[in-house]
């Protein structure tokens, strides 16, 4: 399924992988935050939530990096890069 489709559906979480500092500054409406450098620490947390998981950052970077992590560990997840590309797709 097309990431596009998967936010305007308003399908599986949407996770912001900024610090909190930058998640506070703004940030996609029902959107978590869980930092890049919390994932490997709160991993069974995020086995929990619905999926697939959208992963968001300032400019993919991040997102891209916790990525590639949770899938390793067997999780569904897309990146899709700014937070701010995300915010406008789902506000479509």
């Amino acid at each position: 399924m097309e990431i596009e489709k998967l936010i305007k559906e308003n399908k599986g979480t949407i996770i912001d992988v900024r610090s909190y500092t930058e998640f506070m500054g703004g940030n996609v409406v029902d959107s978590i935050n869980i930092a890049l450098n919390e994932i490997p620490e709160r991993l069974e947390e995020i086995k929990k939530l619905a999926s697939p998981l959208i992963l968001c950052c300032a400019s993919g970077n991040r997102s891209g990096q916790a990525q590639q992590f949770l899938t390793q560990n067997g999780i569904e997840c897309y990146n899709g890069g700014s937070w701010l590309e995300v915010n406008y797709l789902k506000s479509k």
